[in-house]
Protein backbone atom coordinates (compact mmCIF):
# COMPACT_ATOMS: atom_id res chain seq x y z
CA UNK A 1 0.00 0.00 0.00
CA UNK A 2 1.14 3.46 -1.16
CA UNK A 3 0.37 6.59 0.91
CA UNK A 4 0.77 9.93 -0.89
CA UNK A 5 3.73 8.72 -3.14
CA UNK A 6 6.40 8.41 0.02
CA UNK A 7 5.29 6.00 2.15
CA UNK A 8 5.31 2.25 1.33
CA UNK A 9 4.11 -0.46 3.94
CA UNK A 10 4.36 -3.88 2.73
CA UNK A 11 4.21 -7.43 3.74
CA UNK A 12 7.42 -9.69 4.07
CA UNK A 13 6.68 -11.28 1.33
CA UNK A 14 6.21 -8.73 -1.09
CA UNK A 15 8.95 -6.91 -3.00
CA UNK A 16 10.57 -3.76 -1.71
CA UNK A 17 10.42 -0.58 -3.77
CA UNK A 18 13.90 1.07 -3.04
CA UNK A 19 12.82 4.84 -4.27
CA UNK A 20 10.35 5.34 -1.54
CA UNK A 21 11.37 7.10 0.99
CA UNK A 22 9.39 5.43 3.91
CA UNK A 23 8.94 1.61 3.28
CA UNK A 24 7.83 -0.23 6.73
CA UNK A 25 7.20 -3.80 6.46
CA UNK A 26 4.50 -5.22 8.36
CA UNK A 27 3.48 -8.90 8.92
CA UNK A 28 -0.13 -8.02 10.12
CA UNK A 29 -1.43 -11.23 11.51
CA UNK A 30 -3.98 -10.47 13.55
CA UNK A 31 -3.72 -6.63 14.15
CA UNK A 32 -5.15 -3.51 12.80
CA UNK A 33 -2.69 -1.53 10.58
CA UNK A 34 -1.87 -2.30 7.26
CA UNK A 35 -3.03 1.02 6.02
CA UNK A 36 -5.21 -0.57 3.32
CA UNK A 37 -8.22 0.86 5.75
CA UNK A 38 -8.93 4.79 5.29
CA UNK A 39 -8.21 5.51 9.05
CA UNK A 40 -4.57 3.95 8.76
CA UNK A 41 -3.86 5.56 5.53
CA UNK A 42 -5.04 9.23 6.66
CA UNK A 43 -2.97 8.61 9.72
CA UNK A 44 -0.14 7.96 8.30
CA UNK A 45 -1.10 10.65 5.56
CA UNK A 46 -1.06 13.55 8.53
CA UNK A 47 2.28 12.23 10.33
CA UNK A 48 3.94 12.28 7.05
CA UNK A 49 3.72 16.31 7.13
CA UNK A 50 4.11 16.12 10.83
CA UNK A 51 7.28 17.44 12.51
CA UNK A 52 8.63 14.56 14.52
CA UNK A 53 12.28 15.50 14.47
CA UNK A 54 13.07 14.86 17.73
CA UNK A 55 9.68 14.65 19.51
CA UNK A 56 7.93 12.53 21.81
CA UNK A 57 5.26 10.53 20.30
CA UNK A 58 2.21 8.63 22.30
CA UNK A 59 1.05 5.96 19.46
CA UNK A 60 -2.63 4.60 21.14
CA UNK A 61 -4.08 1.47 19.99
CA UNK A 62 -1.17 0.76 17.91
CA UNK A 63 -1.85 -2.60 16.30
CA UNK A 64 1.11 -3.70 14.26
CA UNK A 65 2.78 -0.62 15.24
CA UNK A 66 3.32 0.69 11.67
CA UNK A 67 1.93 4.62 12.56
CA UNK A 68 4.78 4.41 15.62
CA UNK A 69 7.41 3.07 13.03
CA UNK A 70 6.61 5.60 10.68
CA UNK A 71 7.30 8.31 13.37
CA UNK A 72 10.62 6.60 14.37
CA UNK A 73 11.13 6.84 10.70
CA UNK A 74 10.42 10.72 10.72
CA UNK A 75 12.89 11.50 13.51
CA UNK A 76 11.25 10.91 16.39
CA UNK A 77 13.26 10.11 19.33
CA UNK A 78 10.92 8.70 21.88
CA UNK A 79 7.67 6.57 21.23
CA UNK A 80 5.62 4.26 23.27
CA UNK A 81 3.11 2.41 21.76
CA UNK A 82 0.57 0.85 23.36
CA UNK A 83 -2.59 -1.71 22.83
CA UNK A 84 -4.81 -3.76 25.20
CA UNK A 85 -5.30 -6.99 22.95
CA UNK A 86 -2.29 -9.16 23.12
CA UNK A 87 -1.75 -10.21 19.54
CA UNK A 88 -1.49 -6.72 18.59
CA UNK A 89 0.99 -5.69 20.95
CA UNK A 90 3.05 -8.94 20.56
CA UNK A 91 2.88 -8.45 16.69
CA UNK A 92 3.54 -4.40 17.50
CA UNK A 93 6.89 -5.87 19.09
CA UNK A 94 7.70 -8.62 15.80
CA UNK A 95 7.31 -5.27 13.28
CA UNK A 96 9.18 -2.60 15.20
CA UNK A 97 11.98 -5.08 15.15
CA UNK A 98 11.41 -6.33 11.54
CA UNK A 99 12.03 -2.66 11.11
CA UNK A 100 15.38 -2.31 12.85
CA UNK A 101 13.38 0.44 14.91
CA UNK A 102 15.48 1.22 18.59
CA UNK A 103 13.16 3.91 19.59
CA UNK A 104 9.62 2.42 20.15
CA UNK A 105 8.51 0.74 23.65
CA UNK A 106 5.89 -1.05 23.32
CA UNK A 107 3.19 -1.77 26.02
CA UNK A 108 0.32 -4.13 26.21
CA UNK A 109 -2.76 -1.96 28.07
CA UNK A 110 -4.89 0.84 28.09
CA UNK A 111 -4.51 4.79 28.40
CA UNK A 112 -4.32 4.23 32.74
CA UNK A 113 -0.76 2.16 31.19
CA UNK A 114 0.69 5.64 29.94
CA UNK A 115 3.80 6.77 31.36
CA UNK A 116 6.74 9.14 31.06
CA UNK A 117 4.73 11.58 30.18
CA UNK A 118 4.96 14.48 28.33
CA UNK A 119 4.69 13.66 24.49
CA UNK A 120 4.50 16.25 22.29
CA UNK A 121 2.52 13.94 19.34
CA UNK A 122 -0.49 11.42 20.61
CA UNK A 123 -2.13 9.31 18.04
CA UNK A 124 -5.14 7.46 19.12
CA UNK A 125 -6.45 5.29 16.14
CA UNK A 126 -9.00 3.51 17.77
CA UNK A 127 -12.86 4.47 17.72
CA UNK A 128 -15.44 6.92 18.77
CA UNK A 129 -16.61 5.52 22.45
CA UNK A 130 -13.04 4.96 23.77
CA UNK A 131 -11.45 8.05 22.24
CA UNK A 132 -14.37 9.88 23.81
CA UNK A 133 -13.58 7.90 27.14
CA UNK A 134 -10.49 8.22 27.22
CA UNK A 135 -9.76 12.09 25.91
CA UNK A 136 -8.21 13.43 28.87
CA UNK A 137 -5.81 11.40 29.72
CA UNK A 138 -4.54 11.76 26.15
CA UNK A 139 -4.56 15.40 27.03
CA UNK A 140 -2.69 15.05 30.58
CA UNK A 141 -0.56 13.21 28.65
CA UNK A 142 0.07 15.48 26.48
CA UNK A 143 2.97 18.66 26.12
CA UNK A 144 1.71 22.08 25.68
CA UNK A 145 0.99 23.29 22.32
CA UNK A 146 1.01 19.40 21.66
CA UNK A 147 -0.63 17.83 18.56
CA UNK A 148 -3.19 15.40 19.16
CA UNK A 149 -4.21 12.90 15.67
CA UNK A 150 -7.46 11.12 15.95
CA UNK A 151 -9.01 8.27 13.96
CA UNK A 152 -11.60 5.55 13.86
CA UNK A 153 -14.78 7.47 13.37
CA UNK A 154 -17.56 8.82 11.28
CA UNK A 155 -17.46 12.27 9.67
CA UNK A 156 -21.14 13.00 10.04
CA UNK A 157 -21.80 10.63 13.52
CA UNK A 158 -18.73 11.37 14.90
CA UNK A 159 -16.63 14.72 13.99
CA UNK A 160 -18.73 17.23 15.90
CA UNK A 161 -18.95 15.17 19.00
CA UNK A 162 -14.67 14.75 19.76
CA UNK A 163 -14.40 18.16 18.28
CA UNK A 164 -16.72 19.36 21.45
CA UNK A 165 -15.05 16.71 24.10
CA UNK A 166 -11.59 18.34 23.01
CA UNK A 167 -12.65 21.55 23.59
CA UNK A 168 -13.39 20.67 27.16
CA UNK A 169 -9.81 19.73 27.93
CA UNK A 170 -8.16 23.43 26.00
CA UNK A 171 -7.62 20.58 22.67
CA UNK A 172 -8.43 23.10 19.71
CA UNK A 173 -9.50 21.31 16.19
CA UNK A 174 -7.10 21.99 13.41
CA UNK A 175 -7.92 20.10 10.41
CA UNK A 176 -9.14 16.79 9.14
CA UNK A 177 -9.43 13.87 6.44
CA UNK A 178 -12.04 11.95 5.25
CA UNK A 179 -12.67 9.13 3.15
CA UNK A 180 -15.30 6.80 2.56
CA UNK A 181 -16.67 9.28 5.39
CA UNK A 182 -14.12 7.82 7.75
CA UNK A 183 -12.24 10.89 9.37
CA UNK A 184 -8.96 11.43 10.80
CA UNK A 185 -8.32 14.61 12.38
CA UNK A 186 -5.90 16.74 14.00
CA UNK A 187 -6.41 19.23 17.18
CA UNK A 188 -3.62 21.27 18.84
CA UNK A 189 -3.84 21.81 22.84
CA UNK A 190 -3.34 25.58 23.42
CA UNK A 191 -1.87 26.40 26.63
CA UNK A 192 -3.69 28.54 29.24
CA UNK A 193 -2.75 29.37 32.61
CA UNK A 194 -6.16 28.77 34.15
CA UNK A 195 -6.18 25.77 33.38
CA UNK A 196 -5.75 22.86 35.66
Amino acid sequence: MLVDEQCYIRAPFHPAKQEIQYEIVIEPKMSFGTAHHETTAQMISYLLTEDCDGKSVLDMGTGTGVLAILAAMRGAKRILAIDNDTWAYENCKENVERNNIRTVETLCGTADSIKNPPYDIVIANINRNILLQDMEKYVQAMTNNGVLLLSGFYQEQDLSILIEEAAKYNVKFHSFKVKNDWVAARFVKYFSPHTK
